[in-house]
């Protein structure tokens, strides 16, 4: 993965113009904010060898809720946006941890019903957002750093302490290796899993609240549309088993990194977009077929 972001620099600094530059490199890491936020409580979910397909309909609930409570302040609107993706978080986990429902079905009623009720809070119309406060999150910037990549730069610290420095995340990562052993050794499975998709759920209401400060506008019928195969992808290339048992952070940045500049590359060299969603999936394939060689070897 490494060696690929290396190799696109290359090939955009020889054969792209424009790609090197602080003002590239800028908006670069602008668009990649919403993928990485998402990415990084996908991440946590695939720890505990689970998926998590609501992550473009939280990001749709978190944006549909903003306009109700604007006027009230930031923080007001988007405590309410992050509690909201987070009621969803808790559907997730009950169905997961109480019913025993599988996580690839769970998450996938959630992400039809969570686009669902984003527009009928909505009223299925899109609704400008005129708040200076937030659109400078997404907008403004600080020595020159984006506030939005401050704000992911914040969470990716925050997400590696909780893996590798808390006993919750090191009882993420039991419940990933061995849900069968973490139980026997009396670990709180239910409530590991209840809490990591609210985590992941409360992540991408924060990824919805960015981008749509970005827009300036709530578009809850395609915010978020297809990230969760972006987050997906992202997580698997930087090194997080779909097995489970394992959380990559870092390699999480990096894979989020490495598709933005595969996006970015093609859309320079006037590839269409529809090439880039193949090119993700072949690169999950590529990932997966590794991974498993790995397992196989050991």
């Amino acid at each position: 993965m490494y060696i690929a972001i290396v190799l696109l620099l290359m090939y955009n600094t020889a054969f792209t113009s424009n790609f090197i530059s602080v003002d590239n490199f800028r908006t670069q890491f602008i668009q990649m904010v919403p993928v990485l936020i998402v990415a990084l409580g996908m991440a946590l979910v695939i720890g505990t060898q689970g998926i998590d397909l609501s992550g473009g309909a939280v990001m749709a609930l978190a944006a549909a809720v903003i306009p109700l409570y604007i006027g009230y302040g930031l923080i007001p609107a988007a405590a309410m946006a992050i509690f909201a993706g987070c009621l969803i978080g808790v559907a997730n986990g009950a169905m997961i941890a109480f019913i025993g429902v599988q996580p690839i079905v769970a998450t996938l009623a959630l992400m039809v019903a969570g686009r669902g009720i984003a527009l009928v809070v909505a009223n299925e119309q899109l609704k400008s957002v005129t708040n200076p406060t937030i659109l400078s999150l997404g907008r403004n910037s600080i020595v020159g750093v984006p506030y939005s990549v401050l704000v992911a730069m914040i969470l990716v610290v925050v997400v590696a302490v909780l893996v590798n420095r808390t006993t919750f995340g090191k009882q993420l990562v039991a419940v990933g290796g061995s849900r069968r052993a973490a139980e026997l050794a009396g670990l709180p499975v239910k409530r590991i899993l209840m809490t990591t998709y609210i985590l992941a759920a409360a992540l991408a209401a924060v990824a919805g609240i960015i981008a749509t400060a970005r827009l300036g506008a709530s578009v809850p019928s395609t915010l978020g549309n297809l990230i969760e195969l972006s987050a997906i992808t992202a997580v698997v290339i930087g090194g997080t088993p779909l097995t489970g048992g394992k959380v990559k952070v870092v390699g999480t940045v990096a894979g989020a990194l490495l598709l933005q500049l595969i996006a970015a590359t093609l859309i320079k060299n006037n590839v269409p977009d529809a090439y880039s969603q193949i090119t993700q999936a072949v690169i999950i394939l590529i990932a997966v077929y590794i991974q498993r060689g790995k397992l196989a070897v050991r």
